[in-house]
């Protein structure tokens, strides 16, 4: 991984009381980046729900387990767009995910919990699911927003 655009590397446990200085940390890299209000809270909704999901599903409530988030600056080509672009990559050493489970489940179907991976997807531009050597990595992305051209151009 690239260290030259590395904006925060956080190392934590799978504990969910970690969360609280996790969605601290997320908010406030976001806002620094330019993100707009909406923009932030949805950033900080996604990786909250992502490392909820590690927690629950791959550590199954274990809260001693090794959790790694990288957040980077990174230029992005996805679906025709381009730019500038926040990449946070979270791992973690738990059980391999079935991909087919990773569909989440429709709106529809009114009931508790379930719907963490259906707010990871609005709140970001590209999640992408891998396993390599022994270990999950969930990469999402958010592209920068772009600044206003300057006054009279």
């Amino acid at each position: 991984m690239n260290r030259r655009n590395l904006l925060l590397k956080m190392e934590l446990r799978s504990d969910p009381e970690t969360l609280c200085a996790v969605r601290g940390a997320v908010a406030q890299l976001t806002e620094r980046l330019g993100f707009s209000e909406p923009e932030c809270r949805a950033v900080v909704l996604g990786v909250d729900e992502a490392l909820t999901n590690i927690i629950r599903h791959a550590y199954a409530g274990h809260p001693d387990r090794p959790i790694e988030v990288h957040f980077r600056r990174i230029q992005a080509s996805l679906c025709g767009k381009n730019g500038e672009a926040l990449e946070i990559v979270l791992e973690d050493r738990g059980k391999n995910v079935d991909r087919a489970k990773l569909c989440g489940r429709a709106l529809e179907d009114v009931k508790p919990g379930g719907l963490g991976l259906h707010f990871i997807r609005e709140s970001m531009d590209a999640l992408e699911f891998r396993r390599r050597v022994g270990r999950n990595q969930l990469r999402l992305v958010k592209f920068l927003p772009k600044p206003d051209p300057p006054a009279g151009s």
